[in-house]
C-alpha cells in the first residue's frame, strides 16, 4: 500500500547569482533532489521549492551551498510605520538602502575614476607621453583585481564546483588582456621609453611583443560594473511595487479592551477584536466598521483614486487608510488570510513563476557559456592557422569572451513580469502567473456574468407609476403610494422589499407604521397602514382579492393597492453599473466580442444587455450550467474570458481559457480566476488584459533584442569586426537595455 506523502512549498533567498547560467544551475542541483520542484528566479534571487514535507528546508540550504551560493528563507516582510495624522494619506518612509547597491556604486566609482585616463591614453596617441605606459599599468592594476574582483571570485567559486558561467567569460577574459600587457611590458618591446600606441575598433595586427590591452582589461571591468550597477537599480525598481505593496500594513493597532484603548502589534489582533482607527492611521486589517463614519483612501490597494465613504456595516481592508472621522472595526481576517497579504502572495508567485519561452531561455544559457568558451578557443585557432598573428588572434578571441553576455536572456522574462505585474497590483490587476499572458493574448470572446459584474447586484427602486381613472376614484398621488407600500415593505426581509422600503425612504422620508402585517409567501405582503387595507406583491396576490390590474401593467413588477382598488406598480430591479457601457465598449475595442450570461429571465436580461450595447444575451442558464456555456462557446472555435464575481461562477472561471474575478467577490471564484480585478469595476477587466498584453509583448521584444544581440555579434566578435572593449559596452549596454525596456511598463495607464 503506498503511504500518501504531502508536500511543501519553501522560499529561499538565493545569494551570490551573477546571471542567469549560476540561476539555471542552483534550478538544476535543486532539481536533483528527489521529489523536488524547483524554479530559480535570477531577477528577484529568489527559489520557490516544492517538497516532501518531510525534507528539512536545511537539506534545500545545503544543497544550493554545496553548489557555491548561498541561501536562506526570507524573513516576513517589516510592515512601514502609519504616517502622521498630518502627513499625506498613503506616504510612508524613504526606503532603505541597499548596502549591495552602494558596495557596486563604491566599486565602479573608483574604476571609472582610475580607468578613464587608460583608455584615452591608449586611445589617443597625441596624449601618449615616455613611459605613459607604465602609468597606465599603476592605474589599471587595481581596476582589474580589486575592481573585477567579484568576477573573479564568482569564476573561482565555479570552477571549483565544475562550472563555467558569465563571470568566467568576463573573468578570462579580462585576467587574459591583463596577463599579454604584463608579458609585453616586462619581457616584450611595449616597455621601452617612447612606445606608441593606436586604436583600431577591429582587432590589430601590430607585432604581439609591442601590444598592450590595459585599456580593454580596465574598460571591460568598468563598462561590466556599470551594466551591473544599472541592472542592480533598475531590478530594485521593477520590484518595488512588491516591496511597497508588502510595507502597506500598519505596524501596531489602538484595541479596545473592556472600553480602554490598548496599543499591540498587528499580529497580536485576533477575528473578533475592536480596534480603533483614527484620521491619519492606516486600517489594521480586513474588517466591518461598528462605530462613527469616514472616508477611506485605497488608492494604493485598488488604484481607485476617489475616497469612499463608509458607515456602520461596511467592510473596509486592511492598509487603506482612514482620511477624516474616528472608525471603530470589527476584525474579520488577520494575518496571512487578509486581501492585502492575499494581494501579495499572488503578485510574489507570479514574479517568481516562469512563462514556457523563458524555460527555453534558460536552457540556452545553461549551455552559453561552455559553448562560448569552445568559440573562442576556434576563433584563437583559426586566425593562428590562417597566419594572421599572435595579435589579431588574441584580440578576436577576448573580444568572443567579452561580448557573449548571457544575462540579457536571463532578464528578459523576469524583468517583464517583476514591472508588470507590479505595475497591475498598483492599478488593482492580479496576474496570477506568466502563463496567464499567453492566454489575454488569443481570447476572442469575453462571457460577462450580469449580476455583480455587469449588474450592481443590488435591487433598487427604479420607477413609480400611478393609476388613475377607472382603476382609482382619483388619481393617486405617487408620494402617498410609496408612503403606504413603503410602509408594509419596512417590515419585510424580501431584497425586493428592502428595496422598495430603502426607495420609499430616500423619496419621502419617515414611514407610518403599520398596525398589522401579513405575509403571504411567493405572492407578497399585506396588512393595515393608516386605516387602508394595503396589498403589495404580485398581480396574483391581488386577484385572490378579487382586485382587477390594468392589462397593460407589466410582467415583473410590484403591484400596490389598497381599499379594494389597484393603485399603481413600482418598478424593481438590479441596477447596471455606471461604468459597465463603458467597460463593454473597451473590451470591443480589444477585439473582444462581448456575451452576457444570467441565470434571470430573458427580457430582463435583454434590457441590460441592450444598455450596455452587448448584442449576444445567454440567460435563464442555472449555476451548474455556466460551465456548459462555456464549454460550447470553446466548441465553437472561440478562446473564451469569463468574468464573474459569485460562488456559482467559480467552475467557468476554471473552465475558461481565461478567468477574470472581481475582488469584491467570493473567495472560490478569486481563487478559480488568472486574474484577479480587485476594485469590483468591470472597465479594469479591459485594463487587466491590455496590461497583460503589453507585458507579453515587452517580454518578446526583451527575448528578441537579447536572441539577436547575440546571433550577430558572436560572428562579428570571431571575425575580428570588433574591439574588446567596444564588445563590453555592447554587452553591458544590453542587459541593461532589457531592463530598461521593462521599466517602460511603469507608465501603464
Amino acid at each position: 500500500m503506498d503511504t500518501l506523502t504531502t508536500s511543501a512549498v519553501t522560499e529561499l533567498t538565493i545569494g551570490g547569482m551573477t546571471c542567469a547560467s549560476c540561476a539555471a544551475r542552483v534550478e538544476k542541483k535543486l532539481n536533483r533532489m528527489e521529489g523536488v520542484t524547483a524554479t530559480v528566479n535570477y531577477a528577484t534571487e529568489k527559489a520557490r521549492v516544492e517538497h516532501p514535507a518531510d525534507l528539512p528546508v536545511a537539506d534545500l540550504i545545503a544543497t544550493v551551498v554545496k553548489t557555491g551560493y548561498t541561501a536562506e528563507q526570507p524573513p516576513p516582510p517589516e510592515p512601514e510605520p502609519a504616517p502622521a495624522p498630518e502627513g499625506a494619506p498613503g506616504t510612508g518612509a524613504a526606503p532603505e538602502p541597499d548596502p549591495e547597491l552602494a558596495s557596486l556604486r563604491q566599486r565602479l566609482t573608483v574604476s571609472a575614476v582610475l580607468s578613464l585616463p587608460v583608455v584615452l591614453l591608449s586611445m589617443v596617441p597625441a596624449l601618449q607621453f615616455d613611459d605613459w605606459q607604465w602609468l597606465s599599468l599603476t592605474l589599471a592594476a587595481p581596476v582589474v583585481v580589486w575592481g573585477g574582483l567579484p568576477f573573479h571570485r564568482a569564476t573561482w567559486t565555479n570552477l571549483r564546483h565544475g562550472a563555467a558561467t558569465m563571470d568566467t567569460l568576463v573573468s578570462v577574459g579580462t585576467l587574459a588582456a591583463f596577463g599579454w600587457s604584463l608579458w609585453a611590458l616586462f619581457l616584450g618591446d611595449a616597455g621601452m621609453p617612447g612606445m606608441r600606441h593606436d586604436f583600431d575598433l577591429t582587432v590589430t595586427r601590430d607585432h604581439a611583443s609591442s601590444t598592450i590591452y590595459l585599456e580593454v582589461a580596465a574598460g571591460v571591468v568598468t563598462f561590466i560594473l556599470l551594466g551591473r550597477y544599472l541592472e542592480a537599480r533598475a531590478k530594485r525598481k521593477a520590484g518595488a511595487a512588491l516591496h511597497a505593496l508588502l510595507r502597506l500594513g500598519a505596524k501596531d493597532v489602538a484595541v479596545l479592551r473592556d472600553g480602554t484603548e490598548v496599543r499591540v502589534p498587528v499580529a497580536a489582533l485576533r477575528v473578533g477584536d475592536r480596534f480603533v482607527v483614527r484620521p491619519g492611521e492606516k486600517v489594521a486589517t480586513d474588517g466591518t466598521v461598528t462605530e462613527g463614519a469616514s472616508a477611506v483612501d485605497a488608492s494604493l490597494l485598488t488604484g481607485e483614486s476617489l475616497p469612499v465613504d463608509v458607515v456602520p456595516g461596511d467592510a473596509v481592508t486592511g492598509g487603506c487608510v482612514n482620511a477624516s472621522g474616528r472608525l471603530v472595526v470589527e476584525a474579520t481576517r488577520v494575518g496571512a488570510d487578509t486581501q492585502l497579504a492575499r494581494m501579495a502572495k499572488l503578485v510574489e508567485d507570479a514574479q517568481n513563476g516562469k512563462a514556457a519561452v523563458q524555460r527555453l531561455a534558460d536552457r540556452i544559457s545553461a549551455v552559453f557559456v561552455p559553448v562560448v568558451l569552445l568559440l573562442a578557443l576556434c576563433t584563437l585557432g583559426f586566425w593562428l592557422g590562417t597566419g594572421q598573428g599572435p595579435t589579431a588572434a588574441f584580440t578576436a578571441a577576448v573580444a568572443v569572451l567579452i561580448i557573449a553576455c548571457p544575462c540579457a536572456l536571463g532578464l528578459a522574462t523576469p524583468t517583464a513580469l517583476m514591472v508588470g505585474t507590479g505595475r497591475g497590483a498598483q492599478l488593482g490587476i492580479l496576474i496570477k502567473g506568466p502563463e496567464v499572458l499567453e492566454s489575454t493574448r488569443r481570447v476572442d470572446t469575453v462571457v460577462l456574468d450580469k449580476t455583480g459584474t455587469v449588474t450592481t447586484g443590488r435591487m433598487e427602486l427604479t420607477g413609480v407609476h400611478v393609476y388613475g381613472g377607472a382603476y382609482g376614484t382619483a388619481r393617486t398621488d405617487e408620494n402617498e403610494l410609496l408612503r403606504l407600500a413603503g410602509a408594509l415593505e419596512h417590515s419585510s426581509e424580501h431584497p425586493v422589499a428592502r428595496a422598495v422600503a430603502a426607495g420609499a425612504v430616500a423619496r419621502v422620508g419617515e414611514l407610518p407604521v403599520p398596525k398589522s402585517f401579513e405575509s403571504v409567501p411567493g405572492l407578497g405582503v399585506r396588512g393595515s397602514v393608516e386605516g387602508h387595507l394595503v396589498l403589495v406583491g404580485r398581480a396574483a396576490l391581488l386577484a385572490s382579492e378579487e382586485i382587477e390590474v390594468p392589462a397593460k401593467a407589466s410582467p415583473g413588477v410590484v403591484h400596490v393597492a389598497w381599499d379594494g382598488r389597484a393603485r399603481g406598480t413600482l418598478t424593481v430591479a438590479d441596477t447596471v453599473k455606471e461604468t459597465s457601457a463603458e467597460a463593454v465598449s473597451r473590451l470591443r475595442a480589444l477585439g473582444l466580442r462581448p456575451v452576457l450570461l444570467t441565470g434571470d429571465g430573458r427580457a430582463v436580461a435583454e434590457r441590460v444587455a441592450a444598455e450596455v450595447g452587448i448584442d449576444e444575451v445567454i440567460a435563464e442558464v442555472l449555476p451548474q450550467d455556466k460551465v456548459d456555456v462555456v464549454r460550447r462557446l470553446q466548441a465553437e472555435g472561440r478562446t473564451v474570458a469569463m468574468v464573474g464575481d459569485g460562488v456559482n461562477d467559480a467552475a467557468a472561471l476554471a473552465t475558461a481559457d481565461l478567468g477574470l474575478a472581481m475582488g469584491t467577490g467570493t473567495d472560490a471564484a478569486i481563487e478559480a480566476s488568472d486574474l484577479t480585478l480587485v476594485r469590483g469595476d468591470l472597465r479594469v477587466a479591459a485594463d487587466a488584459i491590455r496590461l497583460s498584453r503589453r507585458t507579453l509583448a515587452t517580454i518578446k521584444g526583451n527575448l528578441g533584442w537579447a536572441f539577436g544581440y547575440n546571433v550577430a555579434a558572436l560572428p562579428l566578435a570571431a571575425a575580428g569586426l570588433l574591439n574588446p572593449m567596444i564588445a563590453g559596452l555592447a554587452m553591458a549596454f544590453s542587459s541593461v537595455f532589457v531592463v530598461t525596456n521593462s521599466l517602460r511598463l511603469r507608465r501603464f495607464r
